[in-house]
């Protein structure tokens, strides 16, 4: 009978076994981080110094592009690494600890983009109260929220699943993960893996609906605007948002509408890769390109510094 207190690490199977791939991997992943970093950087430093974003909006971005540093730091350095020292071990503790980050900035993450989409609705449907509703206190207490509800989402199945003993020691992911690591119990697992199931879908399903309602009533008053240039304005302050939604919704669906069950890992793996180094490198992009007011912002900045740097 094998001793099942012997595991007390899990070895990290990564993306690929090939050396040279993982070269590639190493590079990419290296790139995109830093990229990631330096662009969520900038905009909370952005937001942080210019009077002119000194509203609910930039308040919510902020707070959202250091959610979007903290989910990536959490995956990202830890593959880069496995990959440069080769060691794959990690921990029982440590990858709860991952998880747990992971799933607690995912979850606020979605619950954020809802808070955001609700911002929207308030400055587009009652734009003569936006400043009275979404007045600081509100926008503290509607963060202060989002953080709680990942909390509470990710509590009851991470509360049970750190007492479970396991027989077997391989992820077949590039982090720690929920479903290879309930895998690897000895113990059966169906009722956890119902209870991270409802969790996911509880969270998906209620901030899908909220944001959506959202945009039913922004859509609704956009078209009732008189002038063209009126409604391209009001859709041209939301459309960042969209695209944002669209690709972290998009890509969690992706993930379980699969293929076959043969394709599952390496499915998970694609999309997991796309959430985790390539969506956070791109917000950054998304919310300065579609922005007039951020992008005044830094163009007023670089001035102030080449200004400076020639004195």
């Amino acid at each position: 009978m094998r001793n099942h207190s012997a595991i007390t690490a899990f070895i990290i199977m990564g993306l690929t076994n090939d050396t040279q791939l993982e070269i590639l991997i190493f590079v990419f992943l290296l790139v995109t981080y830093m990229l990631s970093v330096i662009g969520n950087l900038t905009i909370i430093s952005l937001i942080f110094v210019d009077p002119h974003l000194k509203i609910a909006m930039y308040f919510f971005l902020q707070n959202f592009s250091f959610l979007e540093i903290s989910f990536t730091t959490a995956c990202v350095p830890t593959y880069l690494y496995i990959i440069s020292s080769g060691d794959k071990i990690i921990t029982i503790n440590a990858c709860f600890s991952q998880i747990f980050f992971i799933v607690l900035f995912a979850a606020t993450e979605f619950f954020l983009l809802t808070v955001m989409s609700y911002d929207r609705y308030v400055a587009i449907c009652k734009p003569l109260h936006y400043m009275t509703i979404m007045n600081s206190r509100v926008c503290r207490s509607l963060i202060l929220s989002c953080w709680v509800s990942g909390f509470l989402i990710i509590l009851p199945p991470l509360g049970l699943s750190v007492h479970l003993e396991f027989c077997d020691s391989f992820i077949d992911h590039f982090f720690c993960d929920a479903s290879p690591i309930l895998k690897n119990a000895c113990s059966d697992t169906w009722f956890i893996e119902q209870l991270v199931i409802f969790c996911a879908v509880l969270t998906f399903i209620a901030t899908l609906v909220c944001i959506v309602l959202s945009y039913m009533y922004i859509i609704r008053t956009v078209l009732r605007l008189p002038s063209a240039q009126e409604r391209k304005k009001a859709f041209s302050t939301c459309s960042s948002h969209m695209i944002v939604v669209s690709i972290t919704y998009g890509s969690c669906i992706f993930m379980y509408v699969k293929p076959s069950a043969k394709d599952e890992v390496a499915l998970n793996k694609g999309v997991s890769l796309l959430t985790t180094s390539i969506a956070p490198m791109l917000n950054p992009f998304i919310y300065t390109l579609r922005n007039k007011q951020v992008k005044r912002s830094f163009h007023d900045i670089l001035e102030r510094l080449i200004f400076y740097s020639k004195k």
